[in-house]
């Protein structure tokens, strides 16, 4: 008996498992992997923008008029072709995951009525972007349609990551863990990383990165959007040092002082990646890296927001203030 073999024969029936007869992991688990993808197909979305390939399947829901499937087009490329009807397969991808963790949720034996609201909204997610998906290729890759299909991902992206911290705690009252001046910060810096990709995504519509030479692109001027971007990234960087700096001197909670940290540290890669790019003619490589880091730099923030607060078990009486809620000034 090799146990290898036999562990990858069990492999489906673990994960199935993991679905139909969950446990508060396995919920987890799956909610993580609700995340994963869908930063993922934010990343291969941003791929098929910067390699020219958003009209490799020049209709929808079929690729080409009379196919499913990328078939030889005279006036398409082949490896655009396969670049977005990848980027449409892991659409399915996205979609099983979400049907999982909806089952999860369902079936945990806590039966907690928050999970089963928030997996639901990956589904809906996916069949909303699906078919948005179409009107992008429908408007011939309108720069309107192309950034709310990105900024449609990143909702997806928070409602999996809120899914996943639901998941990982106790159902119960919240309880603030800082100070609510503390709490404020973290709330301005969600806003200001929120507009930040707006902006960012702006700045994309209005640059070289159409995605096929046939789209049209914003009607403004680069440097000026660009230099607008900048700024509230700025903004960010600064609600950031505030934030870890009022955790420290306020002696906060260590998971916060930690999560604020490493979202400063992101954030600062994040813009050496834009200068660079920026100086180098905004490569298709670094384009990608860049919505990578865009992609951890909102869920970094999600992360330090959820770190300023704990949920206690039903049983257990709520705080209705923080332990630093008596600090003044």
């Amino acid at each position: 008996m090799n146990p290898s073999t036999d562990r990858a024969r069990g492999f489906p029936a673990a994960l199935i498992s993991s679905i139909w007869s969950p446990t508060s992991r396995s919920a987890r688990g799956w909610a993580l992997t609700a995340v994963i993808v869908n930063v993922l197909i934010t990343v291969t979305g941003a791929a098929v923008r910067v390699t020219g390939s958003g009209l490799g399947c020049p209709t929808w829901p079929q690729c080409t008029a009379d196919s499913f499937v990328p078939v030889p087009h005279d006036e398409i490329s082949p490896v655009n072709m396969a670049i977005e009807f990848g980027n449409r397969l892991l659409t399915f991808l996205v979609l099983l995951v979400a049907v999982a963790c909806v089952v999860a949720a369902t079936r945990l034996p806590s039966r907690r009525p928050d999970l089963v609201r928030l997996a639901w909204l990956q589904p809906i997610g996916v069949a909303v972007q699906g078919l948005w998906g179409g009107l992008v290729v429908h408007t011939l890759l309108n720069p309107f349609t192309v950034s709310m299909h990105f900024l449609f991902s990143v909702a997806m992206t928070a409602a999996a990551y809120v899914l996943y911290i639901h998941a990982r705690e106790e159902d119960g009252p919240v309880r603030p863990l800082v100070h609510r001046g503390i709490r404020a910060l973290g709330t301005a810096l969600v806003v200001a990383v929120s507009v930040l990709l707006v902006a960012g995504v702006v700045v994309t519509g209005t640059g070289p990165h159409s995605g096929d030479e046939l789209a049209s692109r914003f009607p403004f001027d680069i440097e000026a959007v660009t230099r607008i971007h900048v700024d509230i990234a700025y903004v960010v960087v600064g609600l950031t040092f505030a934030l870890l700096f009022a955790l420290y001197v306020t002696d906060g909670p260590v998971r916060a002082r930690w999560a604020a940290l490493a979202l400063l540290g992101v954030e600062l890669a994040q813009g050496g990646i834009g200068y660079v790019q920026y100086f180098l003619g905004v490569p298709a490589t670094l384009v990608n890296l860049h919505v990578l880091g865009s992609a951890l730099v909102w869920i970094g923030t999600l992360h330090v927001v959820f770190a300023l607060r704990a949920r206690d078990p039903r049983d257990a009486p709520a705080e209705t203030t923080g332990p630093l809620d008596a600090v003044r000034g």
